[in-house]
């Protein structure tokens, strides 16, 4: 197969995968925005609250949650908190890889190399987009957190249960922490431990903060105590945890641009040079360097950034 028929394919394979994830990424952006609350939402449409639960489940994967198979993976696609299927995921991984084998049959011109950059490099950009998502969920369930745990301690202190007092939280408070807390609310609901629903909710959020919260109410319902007084302190815990971490960022932000810019410039001065004078590469391109240099100049930039990371990240 020579190199147009090639390069004619994986266009055809990259336009048809992209037509596709972008109609299942407009979708979900859609329907992301109909409501705040999604779990509102749904019950305003004569579902049970059976119904409701059920079909956040399965919204987020929470069918193979327990599964003793791929367990971690299942954990940290449900704590992204997007609703999409495997098999959209799986499309989204083709079109990308399908895209940079084109874009390195373009550049290189080898039939080989393309397809070894789109089998690497695809994976490793939806896990990169699969981490931005669960970071910014986990970002913003941080800052929500204390108001919800104010909310849960009021609940407390005038009388109702412990899930009725997540169920406040549940209808007063958007996603993610209201979705959270009216699932965790509904388990207990239909007879799930109260133990095993806060692992549940630590679960779904992966928020090292909420360990504490499970610790604290797994605590008291073993050997009783104010819950209310625990969980009080613990929202001013959460809140100088917070403090802390933007302060952290604050101080490190001059770091992480730098990172971000040094990244990009071998490749934005690549592109330009290419754009300039298309034969400047000519003399490397097809010749015995061009392998070392290529896995030379992304070793080091590979190293470059992890150093950066350790620099500027900081565990609180």
């Amino acid at each position: 197969m020579n190199k147009p028929t090639i390069v004619a394919f994986l266009a055809f394979a990259a336009v048809i995968l992209a037509v596709e994830s972008l109609y299942w990424l407009v979708k979900q952006l859609r329907g992301s925005q109909k409501a705040i609350n999604r779990r509102i939402a749904l019950s305003q449409g004569q579902r049970s609250q059976v119904e409701v639960l059920d079909i956040l489940r399965r919204e987020r994967g929470f069918a193979d949650f327990n599964s003793a198979t791929l367990t971690g993976v299942s954990d940290y696609l449900v704590q992204t908190g997007l609703r999409t299927s495997r098999t959209a995921l799986a499309l989204w991984t083709l079109a990308i890889a399908a895209a940079t084998a084109l874009a390195a049959a373009t550049l290189f011109g080898q039939a080989w190399l393309p397809i070894l950059a789109g089998l690497a490099l695809a994976p490793l950009l939806v896990f990169l987009y699969l981490r931005v998502a669960r970071k910014r969920r986990i970002a913003r369930f941080s800052m929500q957190l204390p108001d919800a745990l104010d909310v849960i301690v009021r609940g407390l202190r005038v009388g109702h249960a412990l899930p009725k007092a997540l169920d406040l939280v549940a209808r007063e408070m958007p996603d993610p922490i209201g979705g959270e807390c009216g699932m965790t609310a509904d388990e207990m609901t239909f007879g799930q431990d109260v133990v095993t629903a806060m692992n549940n909710l630590h679960r779904r959020v992966g928020m090292e903060d909420l360990l504490f919260l499970a610790i604290a109410v797994s605590v008291q319902s073993r050997t009783g105590g104010n819950l209310a007084d625990v969980i009080a302190r613990l929202a001013r815990l959460v809140r100088e945890r917070a403090m802390v971490r933007l302060k952290i960022a604050a101080l490190s932000a001059e770091g992480r641009m730098s990172a971000w810019f040094l990244s990009a410039m071998p490749f934005v001065l690549f592109a330009v040079i290419q754009l300039l004078s298309p034969s400047y590469f000519d003399a490397i391109v097809g010749g015995p360097l061009e392998i070392p240099a290529f896995v030379y100049g992304l070793g080091s930039l590979v190293i470059a950034n992890i150093v950066i990371y350790r620099m500027v990240n900081f565990k609180v």
